[in-house]
């Protein structure tokens, strides 16, 4: 059987099952992560697809003929994984998902012992070789599996002790998505004096029957935008597939920006540890910067991707971090995501200001972004470079990609892991500036 190296992405496995991620390799991903990390215990869980529990199953058996021992958790969300890292006796945590990805595709997302990330530079690599060559020294003993329950409970309670009791009672709208934000839902029903809720879509179906579950696409929160303005709630929240990303609507149904979501979270936290840094990806707008400096902060912009967010976290003793994809890491996860802490946060702002959603965002919007934009490039390196002459007079930042500012706009161009892409985004002072500097950069790379 020849196991397909293109699964293996910069921050995590994910293939199409069975074509290309299947029970033989997920066996294989078991004994190679064994292999490389020398966990001697790890926690492993699953979400609803309709594959999961087999390719777990196969993941399972590799670890424990490499020696070790599993904890197995079962119907899980992967900020459920991250916490048990950290709160039970193991090395590692690894969960079988694909995220938001189409119900055909699966995966898995790693880490090790308090949600440390495995991913591109940080051990997916070696993972990745040792089970494409399959040369993996036999164990002298097997491992065991082991239950544990009470970690969900555990889970659940932990979030809902930071929720703040308000004035007056909140209605909000969630959308799961038929997906594992479910697992969250006893959360917000612990407060039924304080929250009015409604749900969408609050039963496990890996097939996404009513939408694909992925916030960060505007499309999907239609139906809960309709709802928002149908009960005239304060707040609509969406989850994606596997719970670790997030997005909101605000009172009149409008969409959040999700970078605008980093900014409030990040003043709220503020207020507790002032001074202290925080992360904002790089594509975010210049107002969420501007902000948090306004309220002591310190803001440092990072690269993509959640396993490269979390190392420079721990790098530079950041305490909160966002991304413009609704991933929102909180110390209070030992650096990893925790969506559900961050709806409960801004409850408690609503509640604290008495202010509507909608006004709360308002000073960010005052910037024009183009939301980004993927285009077809076959040589990435020779059009970055081009673009690095034509705009050599801008502040050049190569932290991921290529990033230039000028004094009323900025672009970032950076290049995708697997596919022959850019992606493009760009933001300027004035609508008419965003839209010129745009269709610029679109016609020169587009040639």
């Amino acid at each position: 059987m020849k196991i397909n190296p293109k699964i293996f992405k910069a921050y995590d496995v994910r293939g199409i099952y069975p074509e290309e991620f299947n029970e033989k390799t997920a066996y294989w991903i078991g004994r190679a992560f064994i292999s490389h990390t020398k966990a001697e215990k790890i926690s492993v869980g699953r979400d609803m697809r309709e594959s999961s529990e087999k390719l777990q199953e196969a993941f399972i058996k590799g670890v424990l003929e490499q020696g070790a021992d599993v904890i197995k958790m079962g119907f899980v969300s992967t900020p459920l994984a991250y916490f048990s890292s950290w709160n039970l006796d193991v090395d590692g945590s690894v969960i079988v998902t694909a995220s938001h990805n189409p119900a055909e595709w699966n995966g898995m997302k790693f880490c090790l012992k308090n949600a440390v990330p495995i991913g591109e530079g940080s051990g997916m690599e070696e993972i990745r070789n040792l089970t494409l060559s399959r040369n993996i020294p036999a164990a002298k003993k097997t491992g065991s599996v082991l239950e544990n329950n009470e970690i969900k409970s555990k889970y659940l309670n932990y979030i809902a002790g930071f929720f703040q009791t308000g004035k007056q009672k909140r209605k909000i709208v969630i959308d799961f998505a038929n997906a594992m934000g479910i697992n969250d839902k006893a959360v917000y029903e612990k407060f039924p004096s304080d929250l009015e809720t409604s749900f969408l879509y609050d039963n496990f179906d890996g097939t996404f029957p009513n939408h694909e579950a992925n916030p960060l696409k505007t499309e999907t929160l239609e139906a809960l935008q309709k709802k928002v303005v149908e009960v005239g709630a304060d707040l609509g929240i969406a989850y994606d597939g596997d719970a670790d990303r997030i997005g909101f609507v605000d009172e009149a149904g409008v969409v959040v920006p999700m970078d605008y979501m980093i900014a409030l979270l990040s003043k709220e936290i503020l207020k507790k540890h002032p001074g202290a840094t925080i992360l904002m990806d790089l594509r975010s707008s210049n107002a969420v910067k501007e902000a948090i400096e306004k309220a002591g902060g310190k803001i440092n912009r990072c690269r993509v991707g959640h396993s490269l967010i979390k190392k420079q976290m721990r790098e530079e003793g950041a305490i909160f971090a966002g991304e413009l994809s609704g991933h929102y890491f909180f110390e209070e996860n030992s650096k990893a995501e925790l969506p559900t802490l961050a709806a409960v946060m801004l409850i408690n702002l609503l509640n604290e200001s008495g202010k509507k959603l909608s006004e709360l965002t308002s000073d960010f919007k005052r910037y024009f972004h183009s939301g980004e934009i993927n285009l077809d490039v076959e040589n990435k390196t020779e059009m970055m470079h081009k673009l690095k002459k034509i705009y050599e007079k801008g502040i050049l930042d190569e932290l991921d990609g290529i990033r230039i500012d000028f004094s009323d706009w900025w672009f970032n161009v950076r290049p995708s892991n697997t596919e022959p892409k850019l992606r493009l985004n760009l933001e300027a002072k004035t609508e008419k500036l965003m839209e010129d500097k745009k269709a610029e950069l679109l016609k020169i790379i587009r040639g």
